[in-house]
Order: structure tokens, then C-alpha cells, then sequence
């Protein structure tokens, strides 16, 4: 892996290698000067110490980065007597400064800088001219104390945003299964009832026991289309719904009663509708040894109401996994799920919908 000088972040890029350009001041001194040779080594020991430093800064945070703005101060301070180039070094610090969290460490950091550069000009009865660049040490750390408020926000964003993007899938692996759940077990217990009935007719009735065997092929490629489509996050219609129940209750041998009434529904609480009467009608035809069932949708107040009631066995053991998801769909649209077995078993489900209209 290649080394690198500044961490591979968005938010910096090559500007720090641009903004070194800064430290020229600090080297033209000694040349305008004419300087000897002793002074070019000390100049560029503070050159090399400061690189250091500054490439080093871009790496750490909180205390370590205080140590990194003392350090670059302390350079300032030796040579700024000497050579008014080094108030570029108050100007680095003061830059560090800006991208301190909180940000009031940050002021109070570049307060220190500027009091101690200024107080040295003032022991040393340095030249006013020495002291005006300090007046960028607020500038250019404010400037940074922008940006980094802006990348930390940025941050942030980008962490929700994936945080959400995380709970989007989470939620529609949880749909996929929970609509599986319900497709499948509907399904299967249906090609199991006529699978069932084709055996027991296929010795006294061949033609009807054919009738059922073609049945079950059709239901089996409707079912292989709802997997299909529940994977793409298609819905059936609870009118079609209706339909599969009835067809399901009559081949379990259970008398259906069905009345839905003709409502305009949001195709969300349709939806959620279809879904829980294929969950109940399941489960009445697996476990409730009932003889009839009555299916009803009516307009309750300013939403709808679905009921299944049977007349099997009852009880109220706990919600399985089908029930358990029937209750999260519905309350997800603020409705509500309510279970009686003391005579067979009764579901009622209500959900508000304002904007359900009856159909002509």
C-alpha cells in the first residue's frame, strides 16, 4: 500500500499540499537577507520540523491535535524574532485551530496563539509591520471552522442516509417474508385439500378427480406468479382475494359467506386488507375444523372494518408468525387487530381510511 501524506478523505483532497505554499515567506526571508550558512540550516531544521508537524496534524484529533498547534506556535515563537516570515507558522496553528471540536476550543486556542505572537513582538520591540499577518489567524480559522462544521454535517447525513438505506432493506426482506409466509401457506394448503380430494376421487370419479388435478395445476402457477409478484412488492386486490377464499373454504369442506362491501380503498389498505383475510381463511382452513365462515368488509365511522368469523374449534393460543405478521401490517397503518376465541374464532380487523368511498 502506498503511503500516504494526508488521510484519503473527501473533505481535503490536495488543497494541504497547496496551502504549503505559504512556508515561501518563511524561506525568502533569509535570502532577501543574504544570509550565511548557519542561518539557512537553522531556517530549514524549522522548515523540516514544521512539515512534520503539519503533515502530522492532518492524522489526529482532540488532544493530540492541541499538541500539533503548541508545537507549530512554539517553531513561530523561536524564529518570529528573527524573521517576521515565521507569523506564517501562527497562521498554520490557527488554521489547526479552526477544525477543534467544539468549536469553542477552537477560538479560545486561536486567542492564545495571536496573544502570545503578539505579546513576543511587544518584548522584542519587533516592528508593527511583524504583527499584522496575525489578523489571519481568526481569518483563516474561522474559514476552517466552516468547513469542518459543514464535513461534519456531511457526515452525519451520510451515516443517516445509509442508516436509512440499511432499514429500507431490512424492512422489505422483512415484507417478502412475511407476504411468503402468507402466499405460500394459503397456496400449499390449498394444493394440499384438492391433492387430497383428486386421491379420494380418483378410483369412483376419474373425470372429477381430473378436474381437481387441473385445479391444482392452475393454483400452482398462480402461485408461482404472486411469488413473483410479491417479490417485486405487487399486492393482489381484495376482490380477487375474495375470490381464492372462497374457493379455499369450499374445498376444506367449509361453508363460505361472503359480503364485501363495494368501497374504494387506498391500494395500501387494500392491500393490507388482501393479505390478512389470505392469512385468516389459511389458518381456518389448517387448524379451526369448522363448518361455515362469513366473510364481511363494511365502512366503520371514517375507516373500514374487515371481519372472518368461524365456527371451529376457537382458542386463543399465541399469535404465530402469520398472525404476528397480519398485526404489523395493520397497525403500520394505524389500525387495529382484534382476536376472540371464545366461539369459534373471530378477527376483526379496522384500519382508518377517510378516504374510502362507496362505489356506485
Amino acid at each position: 500500500m502506498a503511503m500516504r501524506l494526508i488521510p484519503a478523505r473527501r473533505d481535503l483532497g490536495w488543497t494541504p499540499y497547496l496551502w504549503t505554499i505559504y512556508l515561501a515567506f518563511f524561506l525568502l526571508w533569509p535570502y532577501m537577507r543574504g544570509a550565511g550558512a548557519r542561518e539557512w540550516m537553522a531556517t530549514f531544521a524549522g522548515a523540516i520540523a514544521f512539515l512534520a508537524l503539519y503533515f502530522r496534524g492532518h492524522w489526529v484529533r482532540g488532544r493530540g491535535l492541541v499538541v500539533i498547534i503548541a508545537a507549530i506556535t512554539a517553531i513561530g515563537l523561536i524564529y518570529f524574532p528573527f524573521n517576521p516570515g515565521a507569523a506564517s507558522f501562527f497562521i498554520y496553528a490557527g488554521a489547526f485551530a479552526g477544525v477543534l471540536t467544539p468549536p469553542r476550543h477552537g477560538v479560545a486556542l486561536m486567542i492564545a496563539i495571536a496573544g502570545v505572537a503578539a505579546l513576543e513582538a511587544w518584548l522584542f520591540h519587533l516592528p508593527l509591520g511583524y504583527t499584522w499577518p496575525l489578523i489571519f489567524v481568526f481569518l483563516i480559522g474561522a474559514v476552517n471552522m466552516y468547513h469542518s462544521g459543514v464535513s461534519r454535517s456531511n457526515v452525519k447525513l451520510e451515516l443517516a442516509q445509509n442508516e436509512i438505506e440499511h432499514l429500507a432493506k431490512v424492512a422489505e426482506r422483512e415484507r417478502i417474508a412475511r407476504d411468503l409466509h402468507d402466499l405460500l401457506g394459503h397456496t400449499l394448503s390449498l394444493i394440499i385439500l384438492k391433492s387430497e380430494l383428486a386421491s379420494k376421487l380418483s378410483e369412483r370419479d376419474v373425470e372429477r378427480a381430473r378436474d381437481e388435478i387441473r385445479d391444482v395445476e392452475r393454483i400452482s402457477r398462480e402461485a408461482l406468479a404472486q411469488v413473483r409478484a410479491a417479490v417485486s412488492g405487487y399486492r393482489a386486490g381484495l376482490r380477487a382475494e375474495a375470490d381464492s377464499a372462497r374457493e379455499a373454504l369450499t374445498a376444506a369442506g367449509v361453508g363460505p359467506s361472503i359480503d364485501i362491501a363495494p368501497l374504494q380503498l387506498p391500494a395500501t389498505h387494500e392491500a393490507v386488507l388482501a393479505m390478512a383475510l389470505r392469512e385468516a381463511v389459511t389458518n381456518i382452513v389448517r387448524h379451526a375444523a369448522a363448518k361455515s365462515c362469513r366473510i364481511a368488509l363494511e365502512a366503520r365511522g371514517d375507516g373500514v372494518m374487515l371481519t372472518v368469523r368461524d365456527d371451529g374449534r376457537g382458542g386463543n393460543a399465541p399469535f404465530g408468525a402469520g398472525l404476528s405478521g397480519m398485526r404489523e401490517r395493520v397497525e403500520a397503518l394505524g389500525g387495529s387487530l382484534r382476536r376472540d376465541g371464545a366461539r369459534g374464532t373471530t378477527i376483526e380487523i379496522v384500519l382508518p381510511s377517510a378516504a374510502a368511498e362507496r362505489i356506485a
